[in-house]
């Protein structure tokens, strides 16, 4: 397996948001906590709730379009 591209997660206080999923991007994102799991050495996988933050960070830092946009704004 390659290398996931989401590294340890970090424990901050949460800000409470609601949000409705698909079932097939809930099932992605529990697939997803699992090889995490696996690759970080996790006893068991992180709740979906728990590994979705930190993939919408990654993906917001890793879009160019909208640091450009940022940065002018």
């Amino acid at each position: 397996m390659t290398k996931l591209r989401l590294g340890p997660v970090a424990d901050e206080k949460p800000v409470k948001l609601t949000l409705e999923l698909s079932g097939r991007l809930y099932r992605e994102l529990s697939d997803y906590a699992a090889a995490h799991a696996s690759e970080t050495g996790l006893a068991k996988p992180l709740p979906p709730e728990r590994i979705a933050p930190p993939i919408i960070d990654r993906f917001i830092a890793s879009d160019r379009a909208f640091g450009k946009w940022r940065r002018k704004a």
